[in-house]
């Protein structure tokens, strides 16, 4: 029998339910200890079908039409409903596209508000008519075929969980380390060696390793249910990232490891909860610009069936300017944060996965898009404002990628938002590369960028600084590629930036020449250096800290497998830059000059305007700053800490992007300290980072020579 059907039943009431009207708040499926509340917001729904299901692929239990309806929103109370209830809603209402209007009754839509799915919706044309680009027209034409069997449910959840006292870490943002991870990428490897990879769980496994290395916050890439796109399936690939969320509350179902329906959620929180214990907090990368139903030739799996004119915002050309959808992302369509139904609904799933699931923070993929009002991106935008105003979200970290395909807003978001500083990312990678006259602006970015949040009350703590992150080379790709390499995605290496900053060392890729080799880990220990010893909150990639290749692809978002997956065997396999990076961030918490530093004033890097900071050139003058062959730059920081053995000291950096060795004059003690080397990139592993203790003293103590494309780390003592 063909599983797709034209009506598979009338839509009328069917149910031997005990029903009342329930209440039109809070949205979503809410558990009692009498039953379910259901309630379901559309302004422009003529009819609302509850359908109620024992098993995702057979047919309802139950059909409930929900008469009740205030501010818009659809209620009805089902008494004795349990939680693991599946459900879903058939909706009633004008098929216009041309208007807005995208009802389609034959189509089962997940509740905007559900906290789990049965599972991934997956390419079929039961949720597509299989249009292609040419037939632009098609969704002008109602799709007739029911797809109630096989779409997946909703999920009634029961938010109860054993917390055991979970509380927040709540680091003060100077000392906060950021690790991006994929959850799934961090353990599917079969060298991960976890009893459930690839999951929530699994991940739990490998905490031990994360707090080994110093790290206290993961920033996880999406874990909201998201759909992948029927492109990517049809080349047989997948939306590995997952930055194309439906379920804007629902964690992703295929990170569970399914041992019941919707396990997803304690499972979940069993990661947070464990992360917490080991003083890591939880950051989550979410996905607020748009969904993952596309433009007007995706499917239909929410919103659009739900009131498609309220959650997107619709504009054209000609004739039918509501047939089509703004698409600030490049990924078809924007949501409509105009609408304060949109903002209520993205505020609500905030508060949810801070108030139940336990998150720490955010960080916002395409944030500009959030700030756009009429088109413009404003600072003081609506969702900005709601934000601001929340008490419970006003305690927690929100980072911004403040950035569209449209606009690029860094510097411009909020006093309570961070930012991902790509101005920081472009100036390490071209001094790290050698080009010339980025010594000035290096000043800068090393400093906090004070130019960019100085001048509206933000610190230096505002600037998330980067080398690298999931969009893009890894950091051993950035040493070992001049140009990217998808040829994997099937789009005939189109696809991703071609603006890498980046440098081969001389050979395209792998190679077995040492000297390569040697130069390559000498490059990613700079850039090392450059991320956690600047001012700003460092954020590190996922295996960045063991050489972790992408295989030159700079664009791995469809790449489930070994191309974008943590391979467990390059942390034994490079344990010298494992073990550099445990020390630099054991140093970088050891000195608090090093967390704490204020901003220098941008106009004026002449001037020693930061009392704990002096610039210095290579004979104890100023440097050149306007000179665009100046490659080298050192600069010395003065503490004091009660906890680094003394009451004061000192620690000199010099920072050689010069292909040419140089030699740097010392500052001079007056009262009998000494430079002693910490750090030294261009020495063998083993002598590069000396122990706390067993620094090595300098000898004579007024000069040193830094080798060609090298980081210098003193310490005066």
């Amino acid at each position: 029998m063909d599983k797709y059907k034209i009506m598979a039943y009338e839509l009328i009431q069917k149910t031997t339910r005990r029903l009342s009207p329930g209440k039109f708040y809070p949205l979503g499926a809410t558990l009692t200890d009498d039953g379910v509340n259901f309630a379901i917001y559309s302004r422009n729904a003529h009819e609302v079908f509850l359908l109620l299901f024992d098993a995702p692929d057979k047919e309802p239990t139950d059909i409930i039409q929900l008469t009740s309806r205030a501010r818009f929103c659809w209620h009805g109370f089902v008494h004795g409903a349990k939680p693991g209830q599946l459900y879903g809603y058939k909706i009633r209402g004008e098929y216009n596209p041309a208007g807005g209007l995208r009802f389609n009754e034959q189509k089962l839509v997940m509740d905007p508000y559900a906290k789990a799915l049965t599972g991934k919706f997956k390419n079929s044309d039961n949720l597509l008519l299989g249009y292609d680009s040419s037939s632009r027209g098609k969704d002008l034409t109602k799709d007739g075929r029911d797809n109630t069997l096989v779409v997946p449910k909703s999920i009634v959840v029961d938010d109860s969980f054993d917390w055991q006292g979970d509380t927040p870490p709540e680091f003060p943002s100077q000392d906060l380390i950021i690790y991006e991870v994929h959850v799934k990428g961090f353990t599917a490897h079969s060298s991960s060696g976890v009893k459930k990879p690839g999951t929530y769980l699994g991940f739990v496994e490998k905490i031990p390793y994360l707090k080994e290395l110093g790290i206290n916050a993961v920033e996880l890439m999406p874990v909201q249910e998201f759909y992948i796109e029927d492109f990517l399936l049809a080349k047989g690939l997948t939306n590995y990232w997952g930055y194309n969320t439906i379920g804007f509350f629902a964690p992703e179902s295929s990170y569970g490891t399914g041992a019941y329906p919707g396990c997803q959620v304690n499972e979940f929180k069993t990661l947070v909860r464990e992360l917490h214990k080991a003083g890591i907090e939880v950051i989550l990368d979410v996905v607020y610009n748009h969904s993952g139903e596309g433009n007007e030739l995706g499917p239909t799996i929410c919103f659009k069936g739900v009131d498609n004119s309220t959650y997107y915002a619709l504009a054209g050309a000609g004739d039918e300017p509501s047939r089509y959808y703004m698409n600030y992302t490049g990924c078809g369509n924007s949501l409509n944060l105009s609408n304060p139904h949109v903002i209520r609904f993205v505020m609500d799933s905030l508060r949810y996965w801070v108030q139940v699931m336990h998150v720490d923070g955010f960080r916002f993929d395409l944030a500009s898009v959030l700030g756009r009002e009429d088109g413009y991106f404003r600072t003081s935008a609506s969702f900005f404002d709601a934000v601001s105003q929340d008490p419970l979200l006003g305690r927690v970290r929100l980072v911004a990628e403040p950035w569209d395909i449209g606009t690029y807003e860094v510097g411009n978001f909020p006093i309570d938002w961070s930012e991902w500083n790509g101005k920081f990312r472009d100036t390490v990678r071209k001094f790290g590369k050698s080009d010339a006259a980025q010594v000035k602006d290096l000043g800068r970015r090393l400093t906090g960028s004070a130019d960019l949040y100085g001048d509206d009350g933000r610190s230096a703590y505002n600037s998330i600084n980067f080398v690298t992150c999931h969009d893009g080379f890894t950091l051993n790709d950035l040493v070992s590629y001049n140009y990217k390499h998808n040829e994997t995605n099937l789009e005939n290496n189109n696809d991703g930036t071609n603006d890498n900053n980046s440098w081969n060392c001389g050979v395209e890729g792998e190679t077995d020449d040492p000297g390569i080799l040697k130069l390559r880990k000498q490059l990613v220990k700079n850039y090392l250096c450059n991320l956690l010893f600047s001012s700003g909150t460092p954020m590190m990639l996922s295996g960045d800290e063991c050489m972790r290749t992408q295989r030159g692809n700079n664009n791995a978002y469809c790449q489930d497998n070994e191309i974008g997956w943590f391979d467990w065997r390059l942390v034994v396999g490079h344990a010298d830059v494992v073990e550099f990076v445990r020390k630099a961030i054991a140093l970088e918490k050891r000195f608090s000059v090093l967390r704490k530093r204020k901003f220098l004033l941008a106009e004026d890097l002449d001037a020693d305007n930061v009392p704990d900071l002096t610039w210095y050139g290579f004979n104890l003058d100023s440097p050149s700053w306007d000179d665009a062959e100046l490659r080298t730059l050192g600069y010395r920081l003065e503490g004091s800490d009660t906890d680094s053995g003394g009451p004061g000291y000192h620690i000199f950096f010099i920072l050689n992007g010069d292909w040419r060795q140089q030699g740097v004059k010392l500052p001079p003690f007056t009262d009998g300290k000494r430079w002693y080397r910490v750090i030294d990139t261009s020495l063998s592993a083993g002598e590069d980072f000396s122990a706390d203790g067993a620094e090595v003293k300098i000898d004579p103590s007024e000069y040193y020579i830094a080798n060609p494309r090298s980081t210098v780390v003193l310490l005066g003592k």
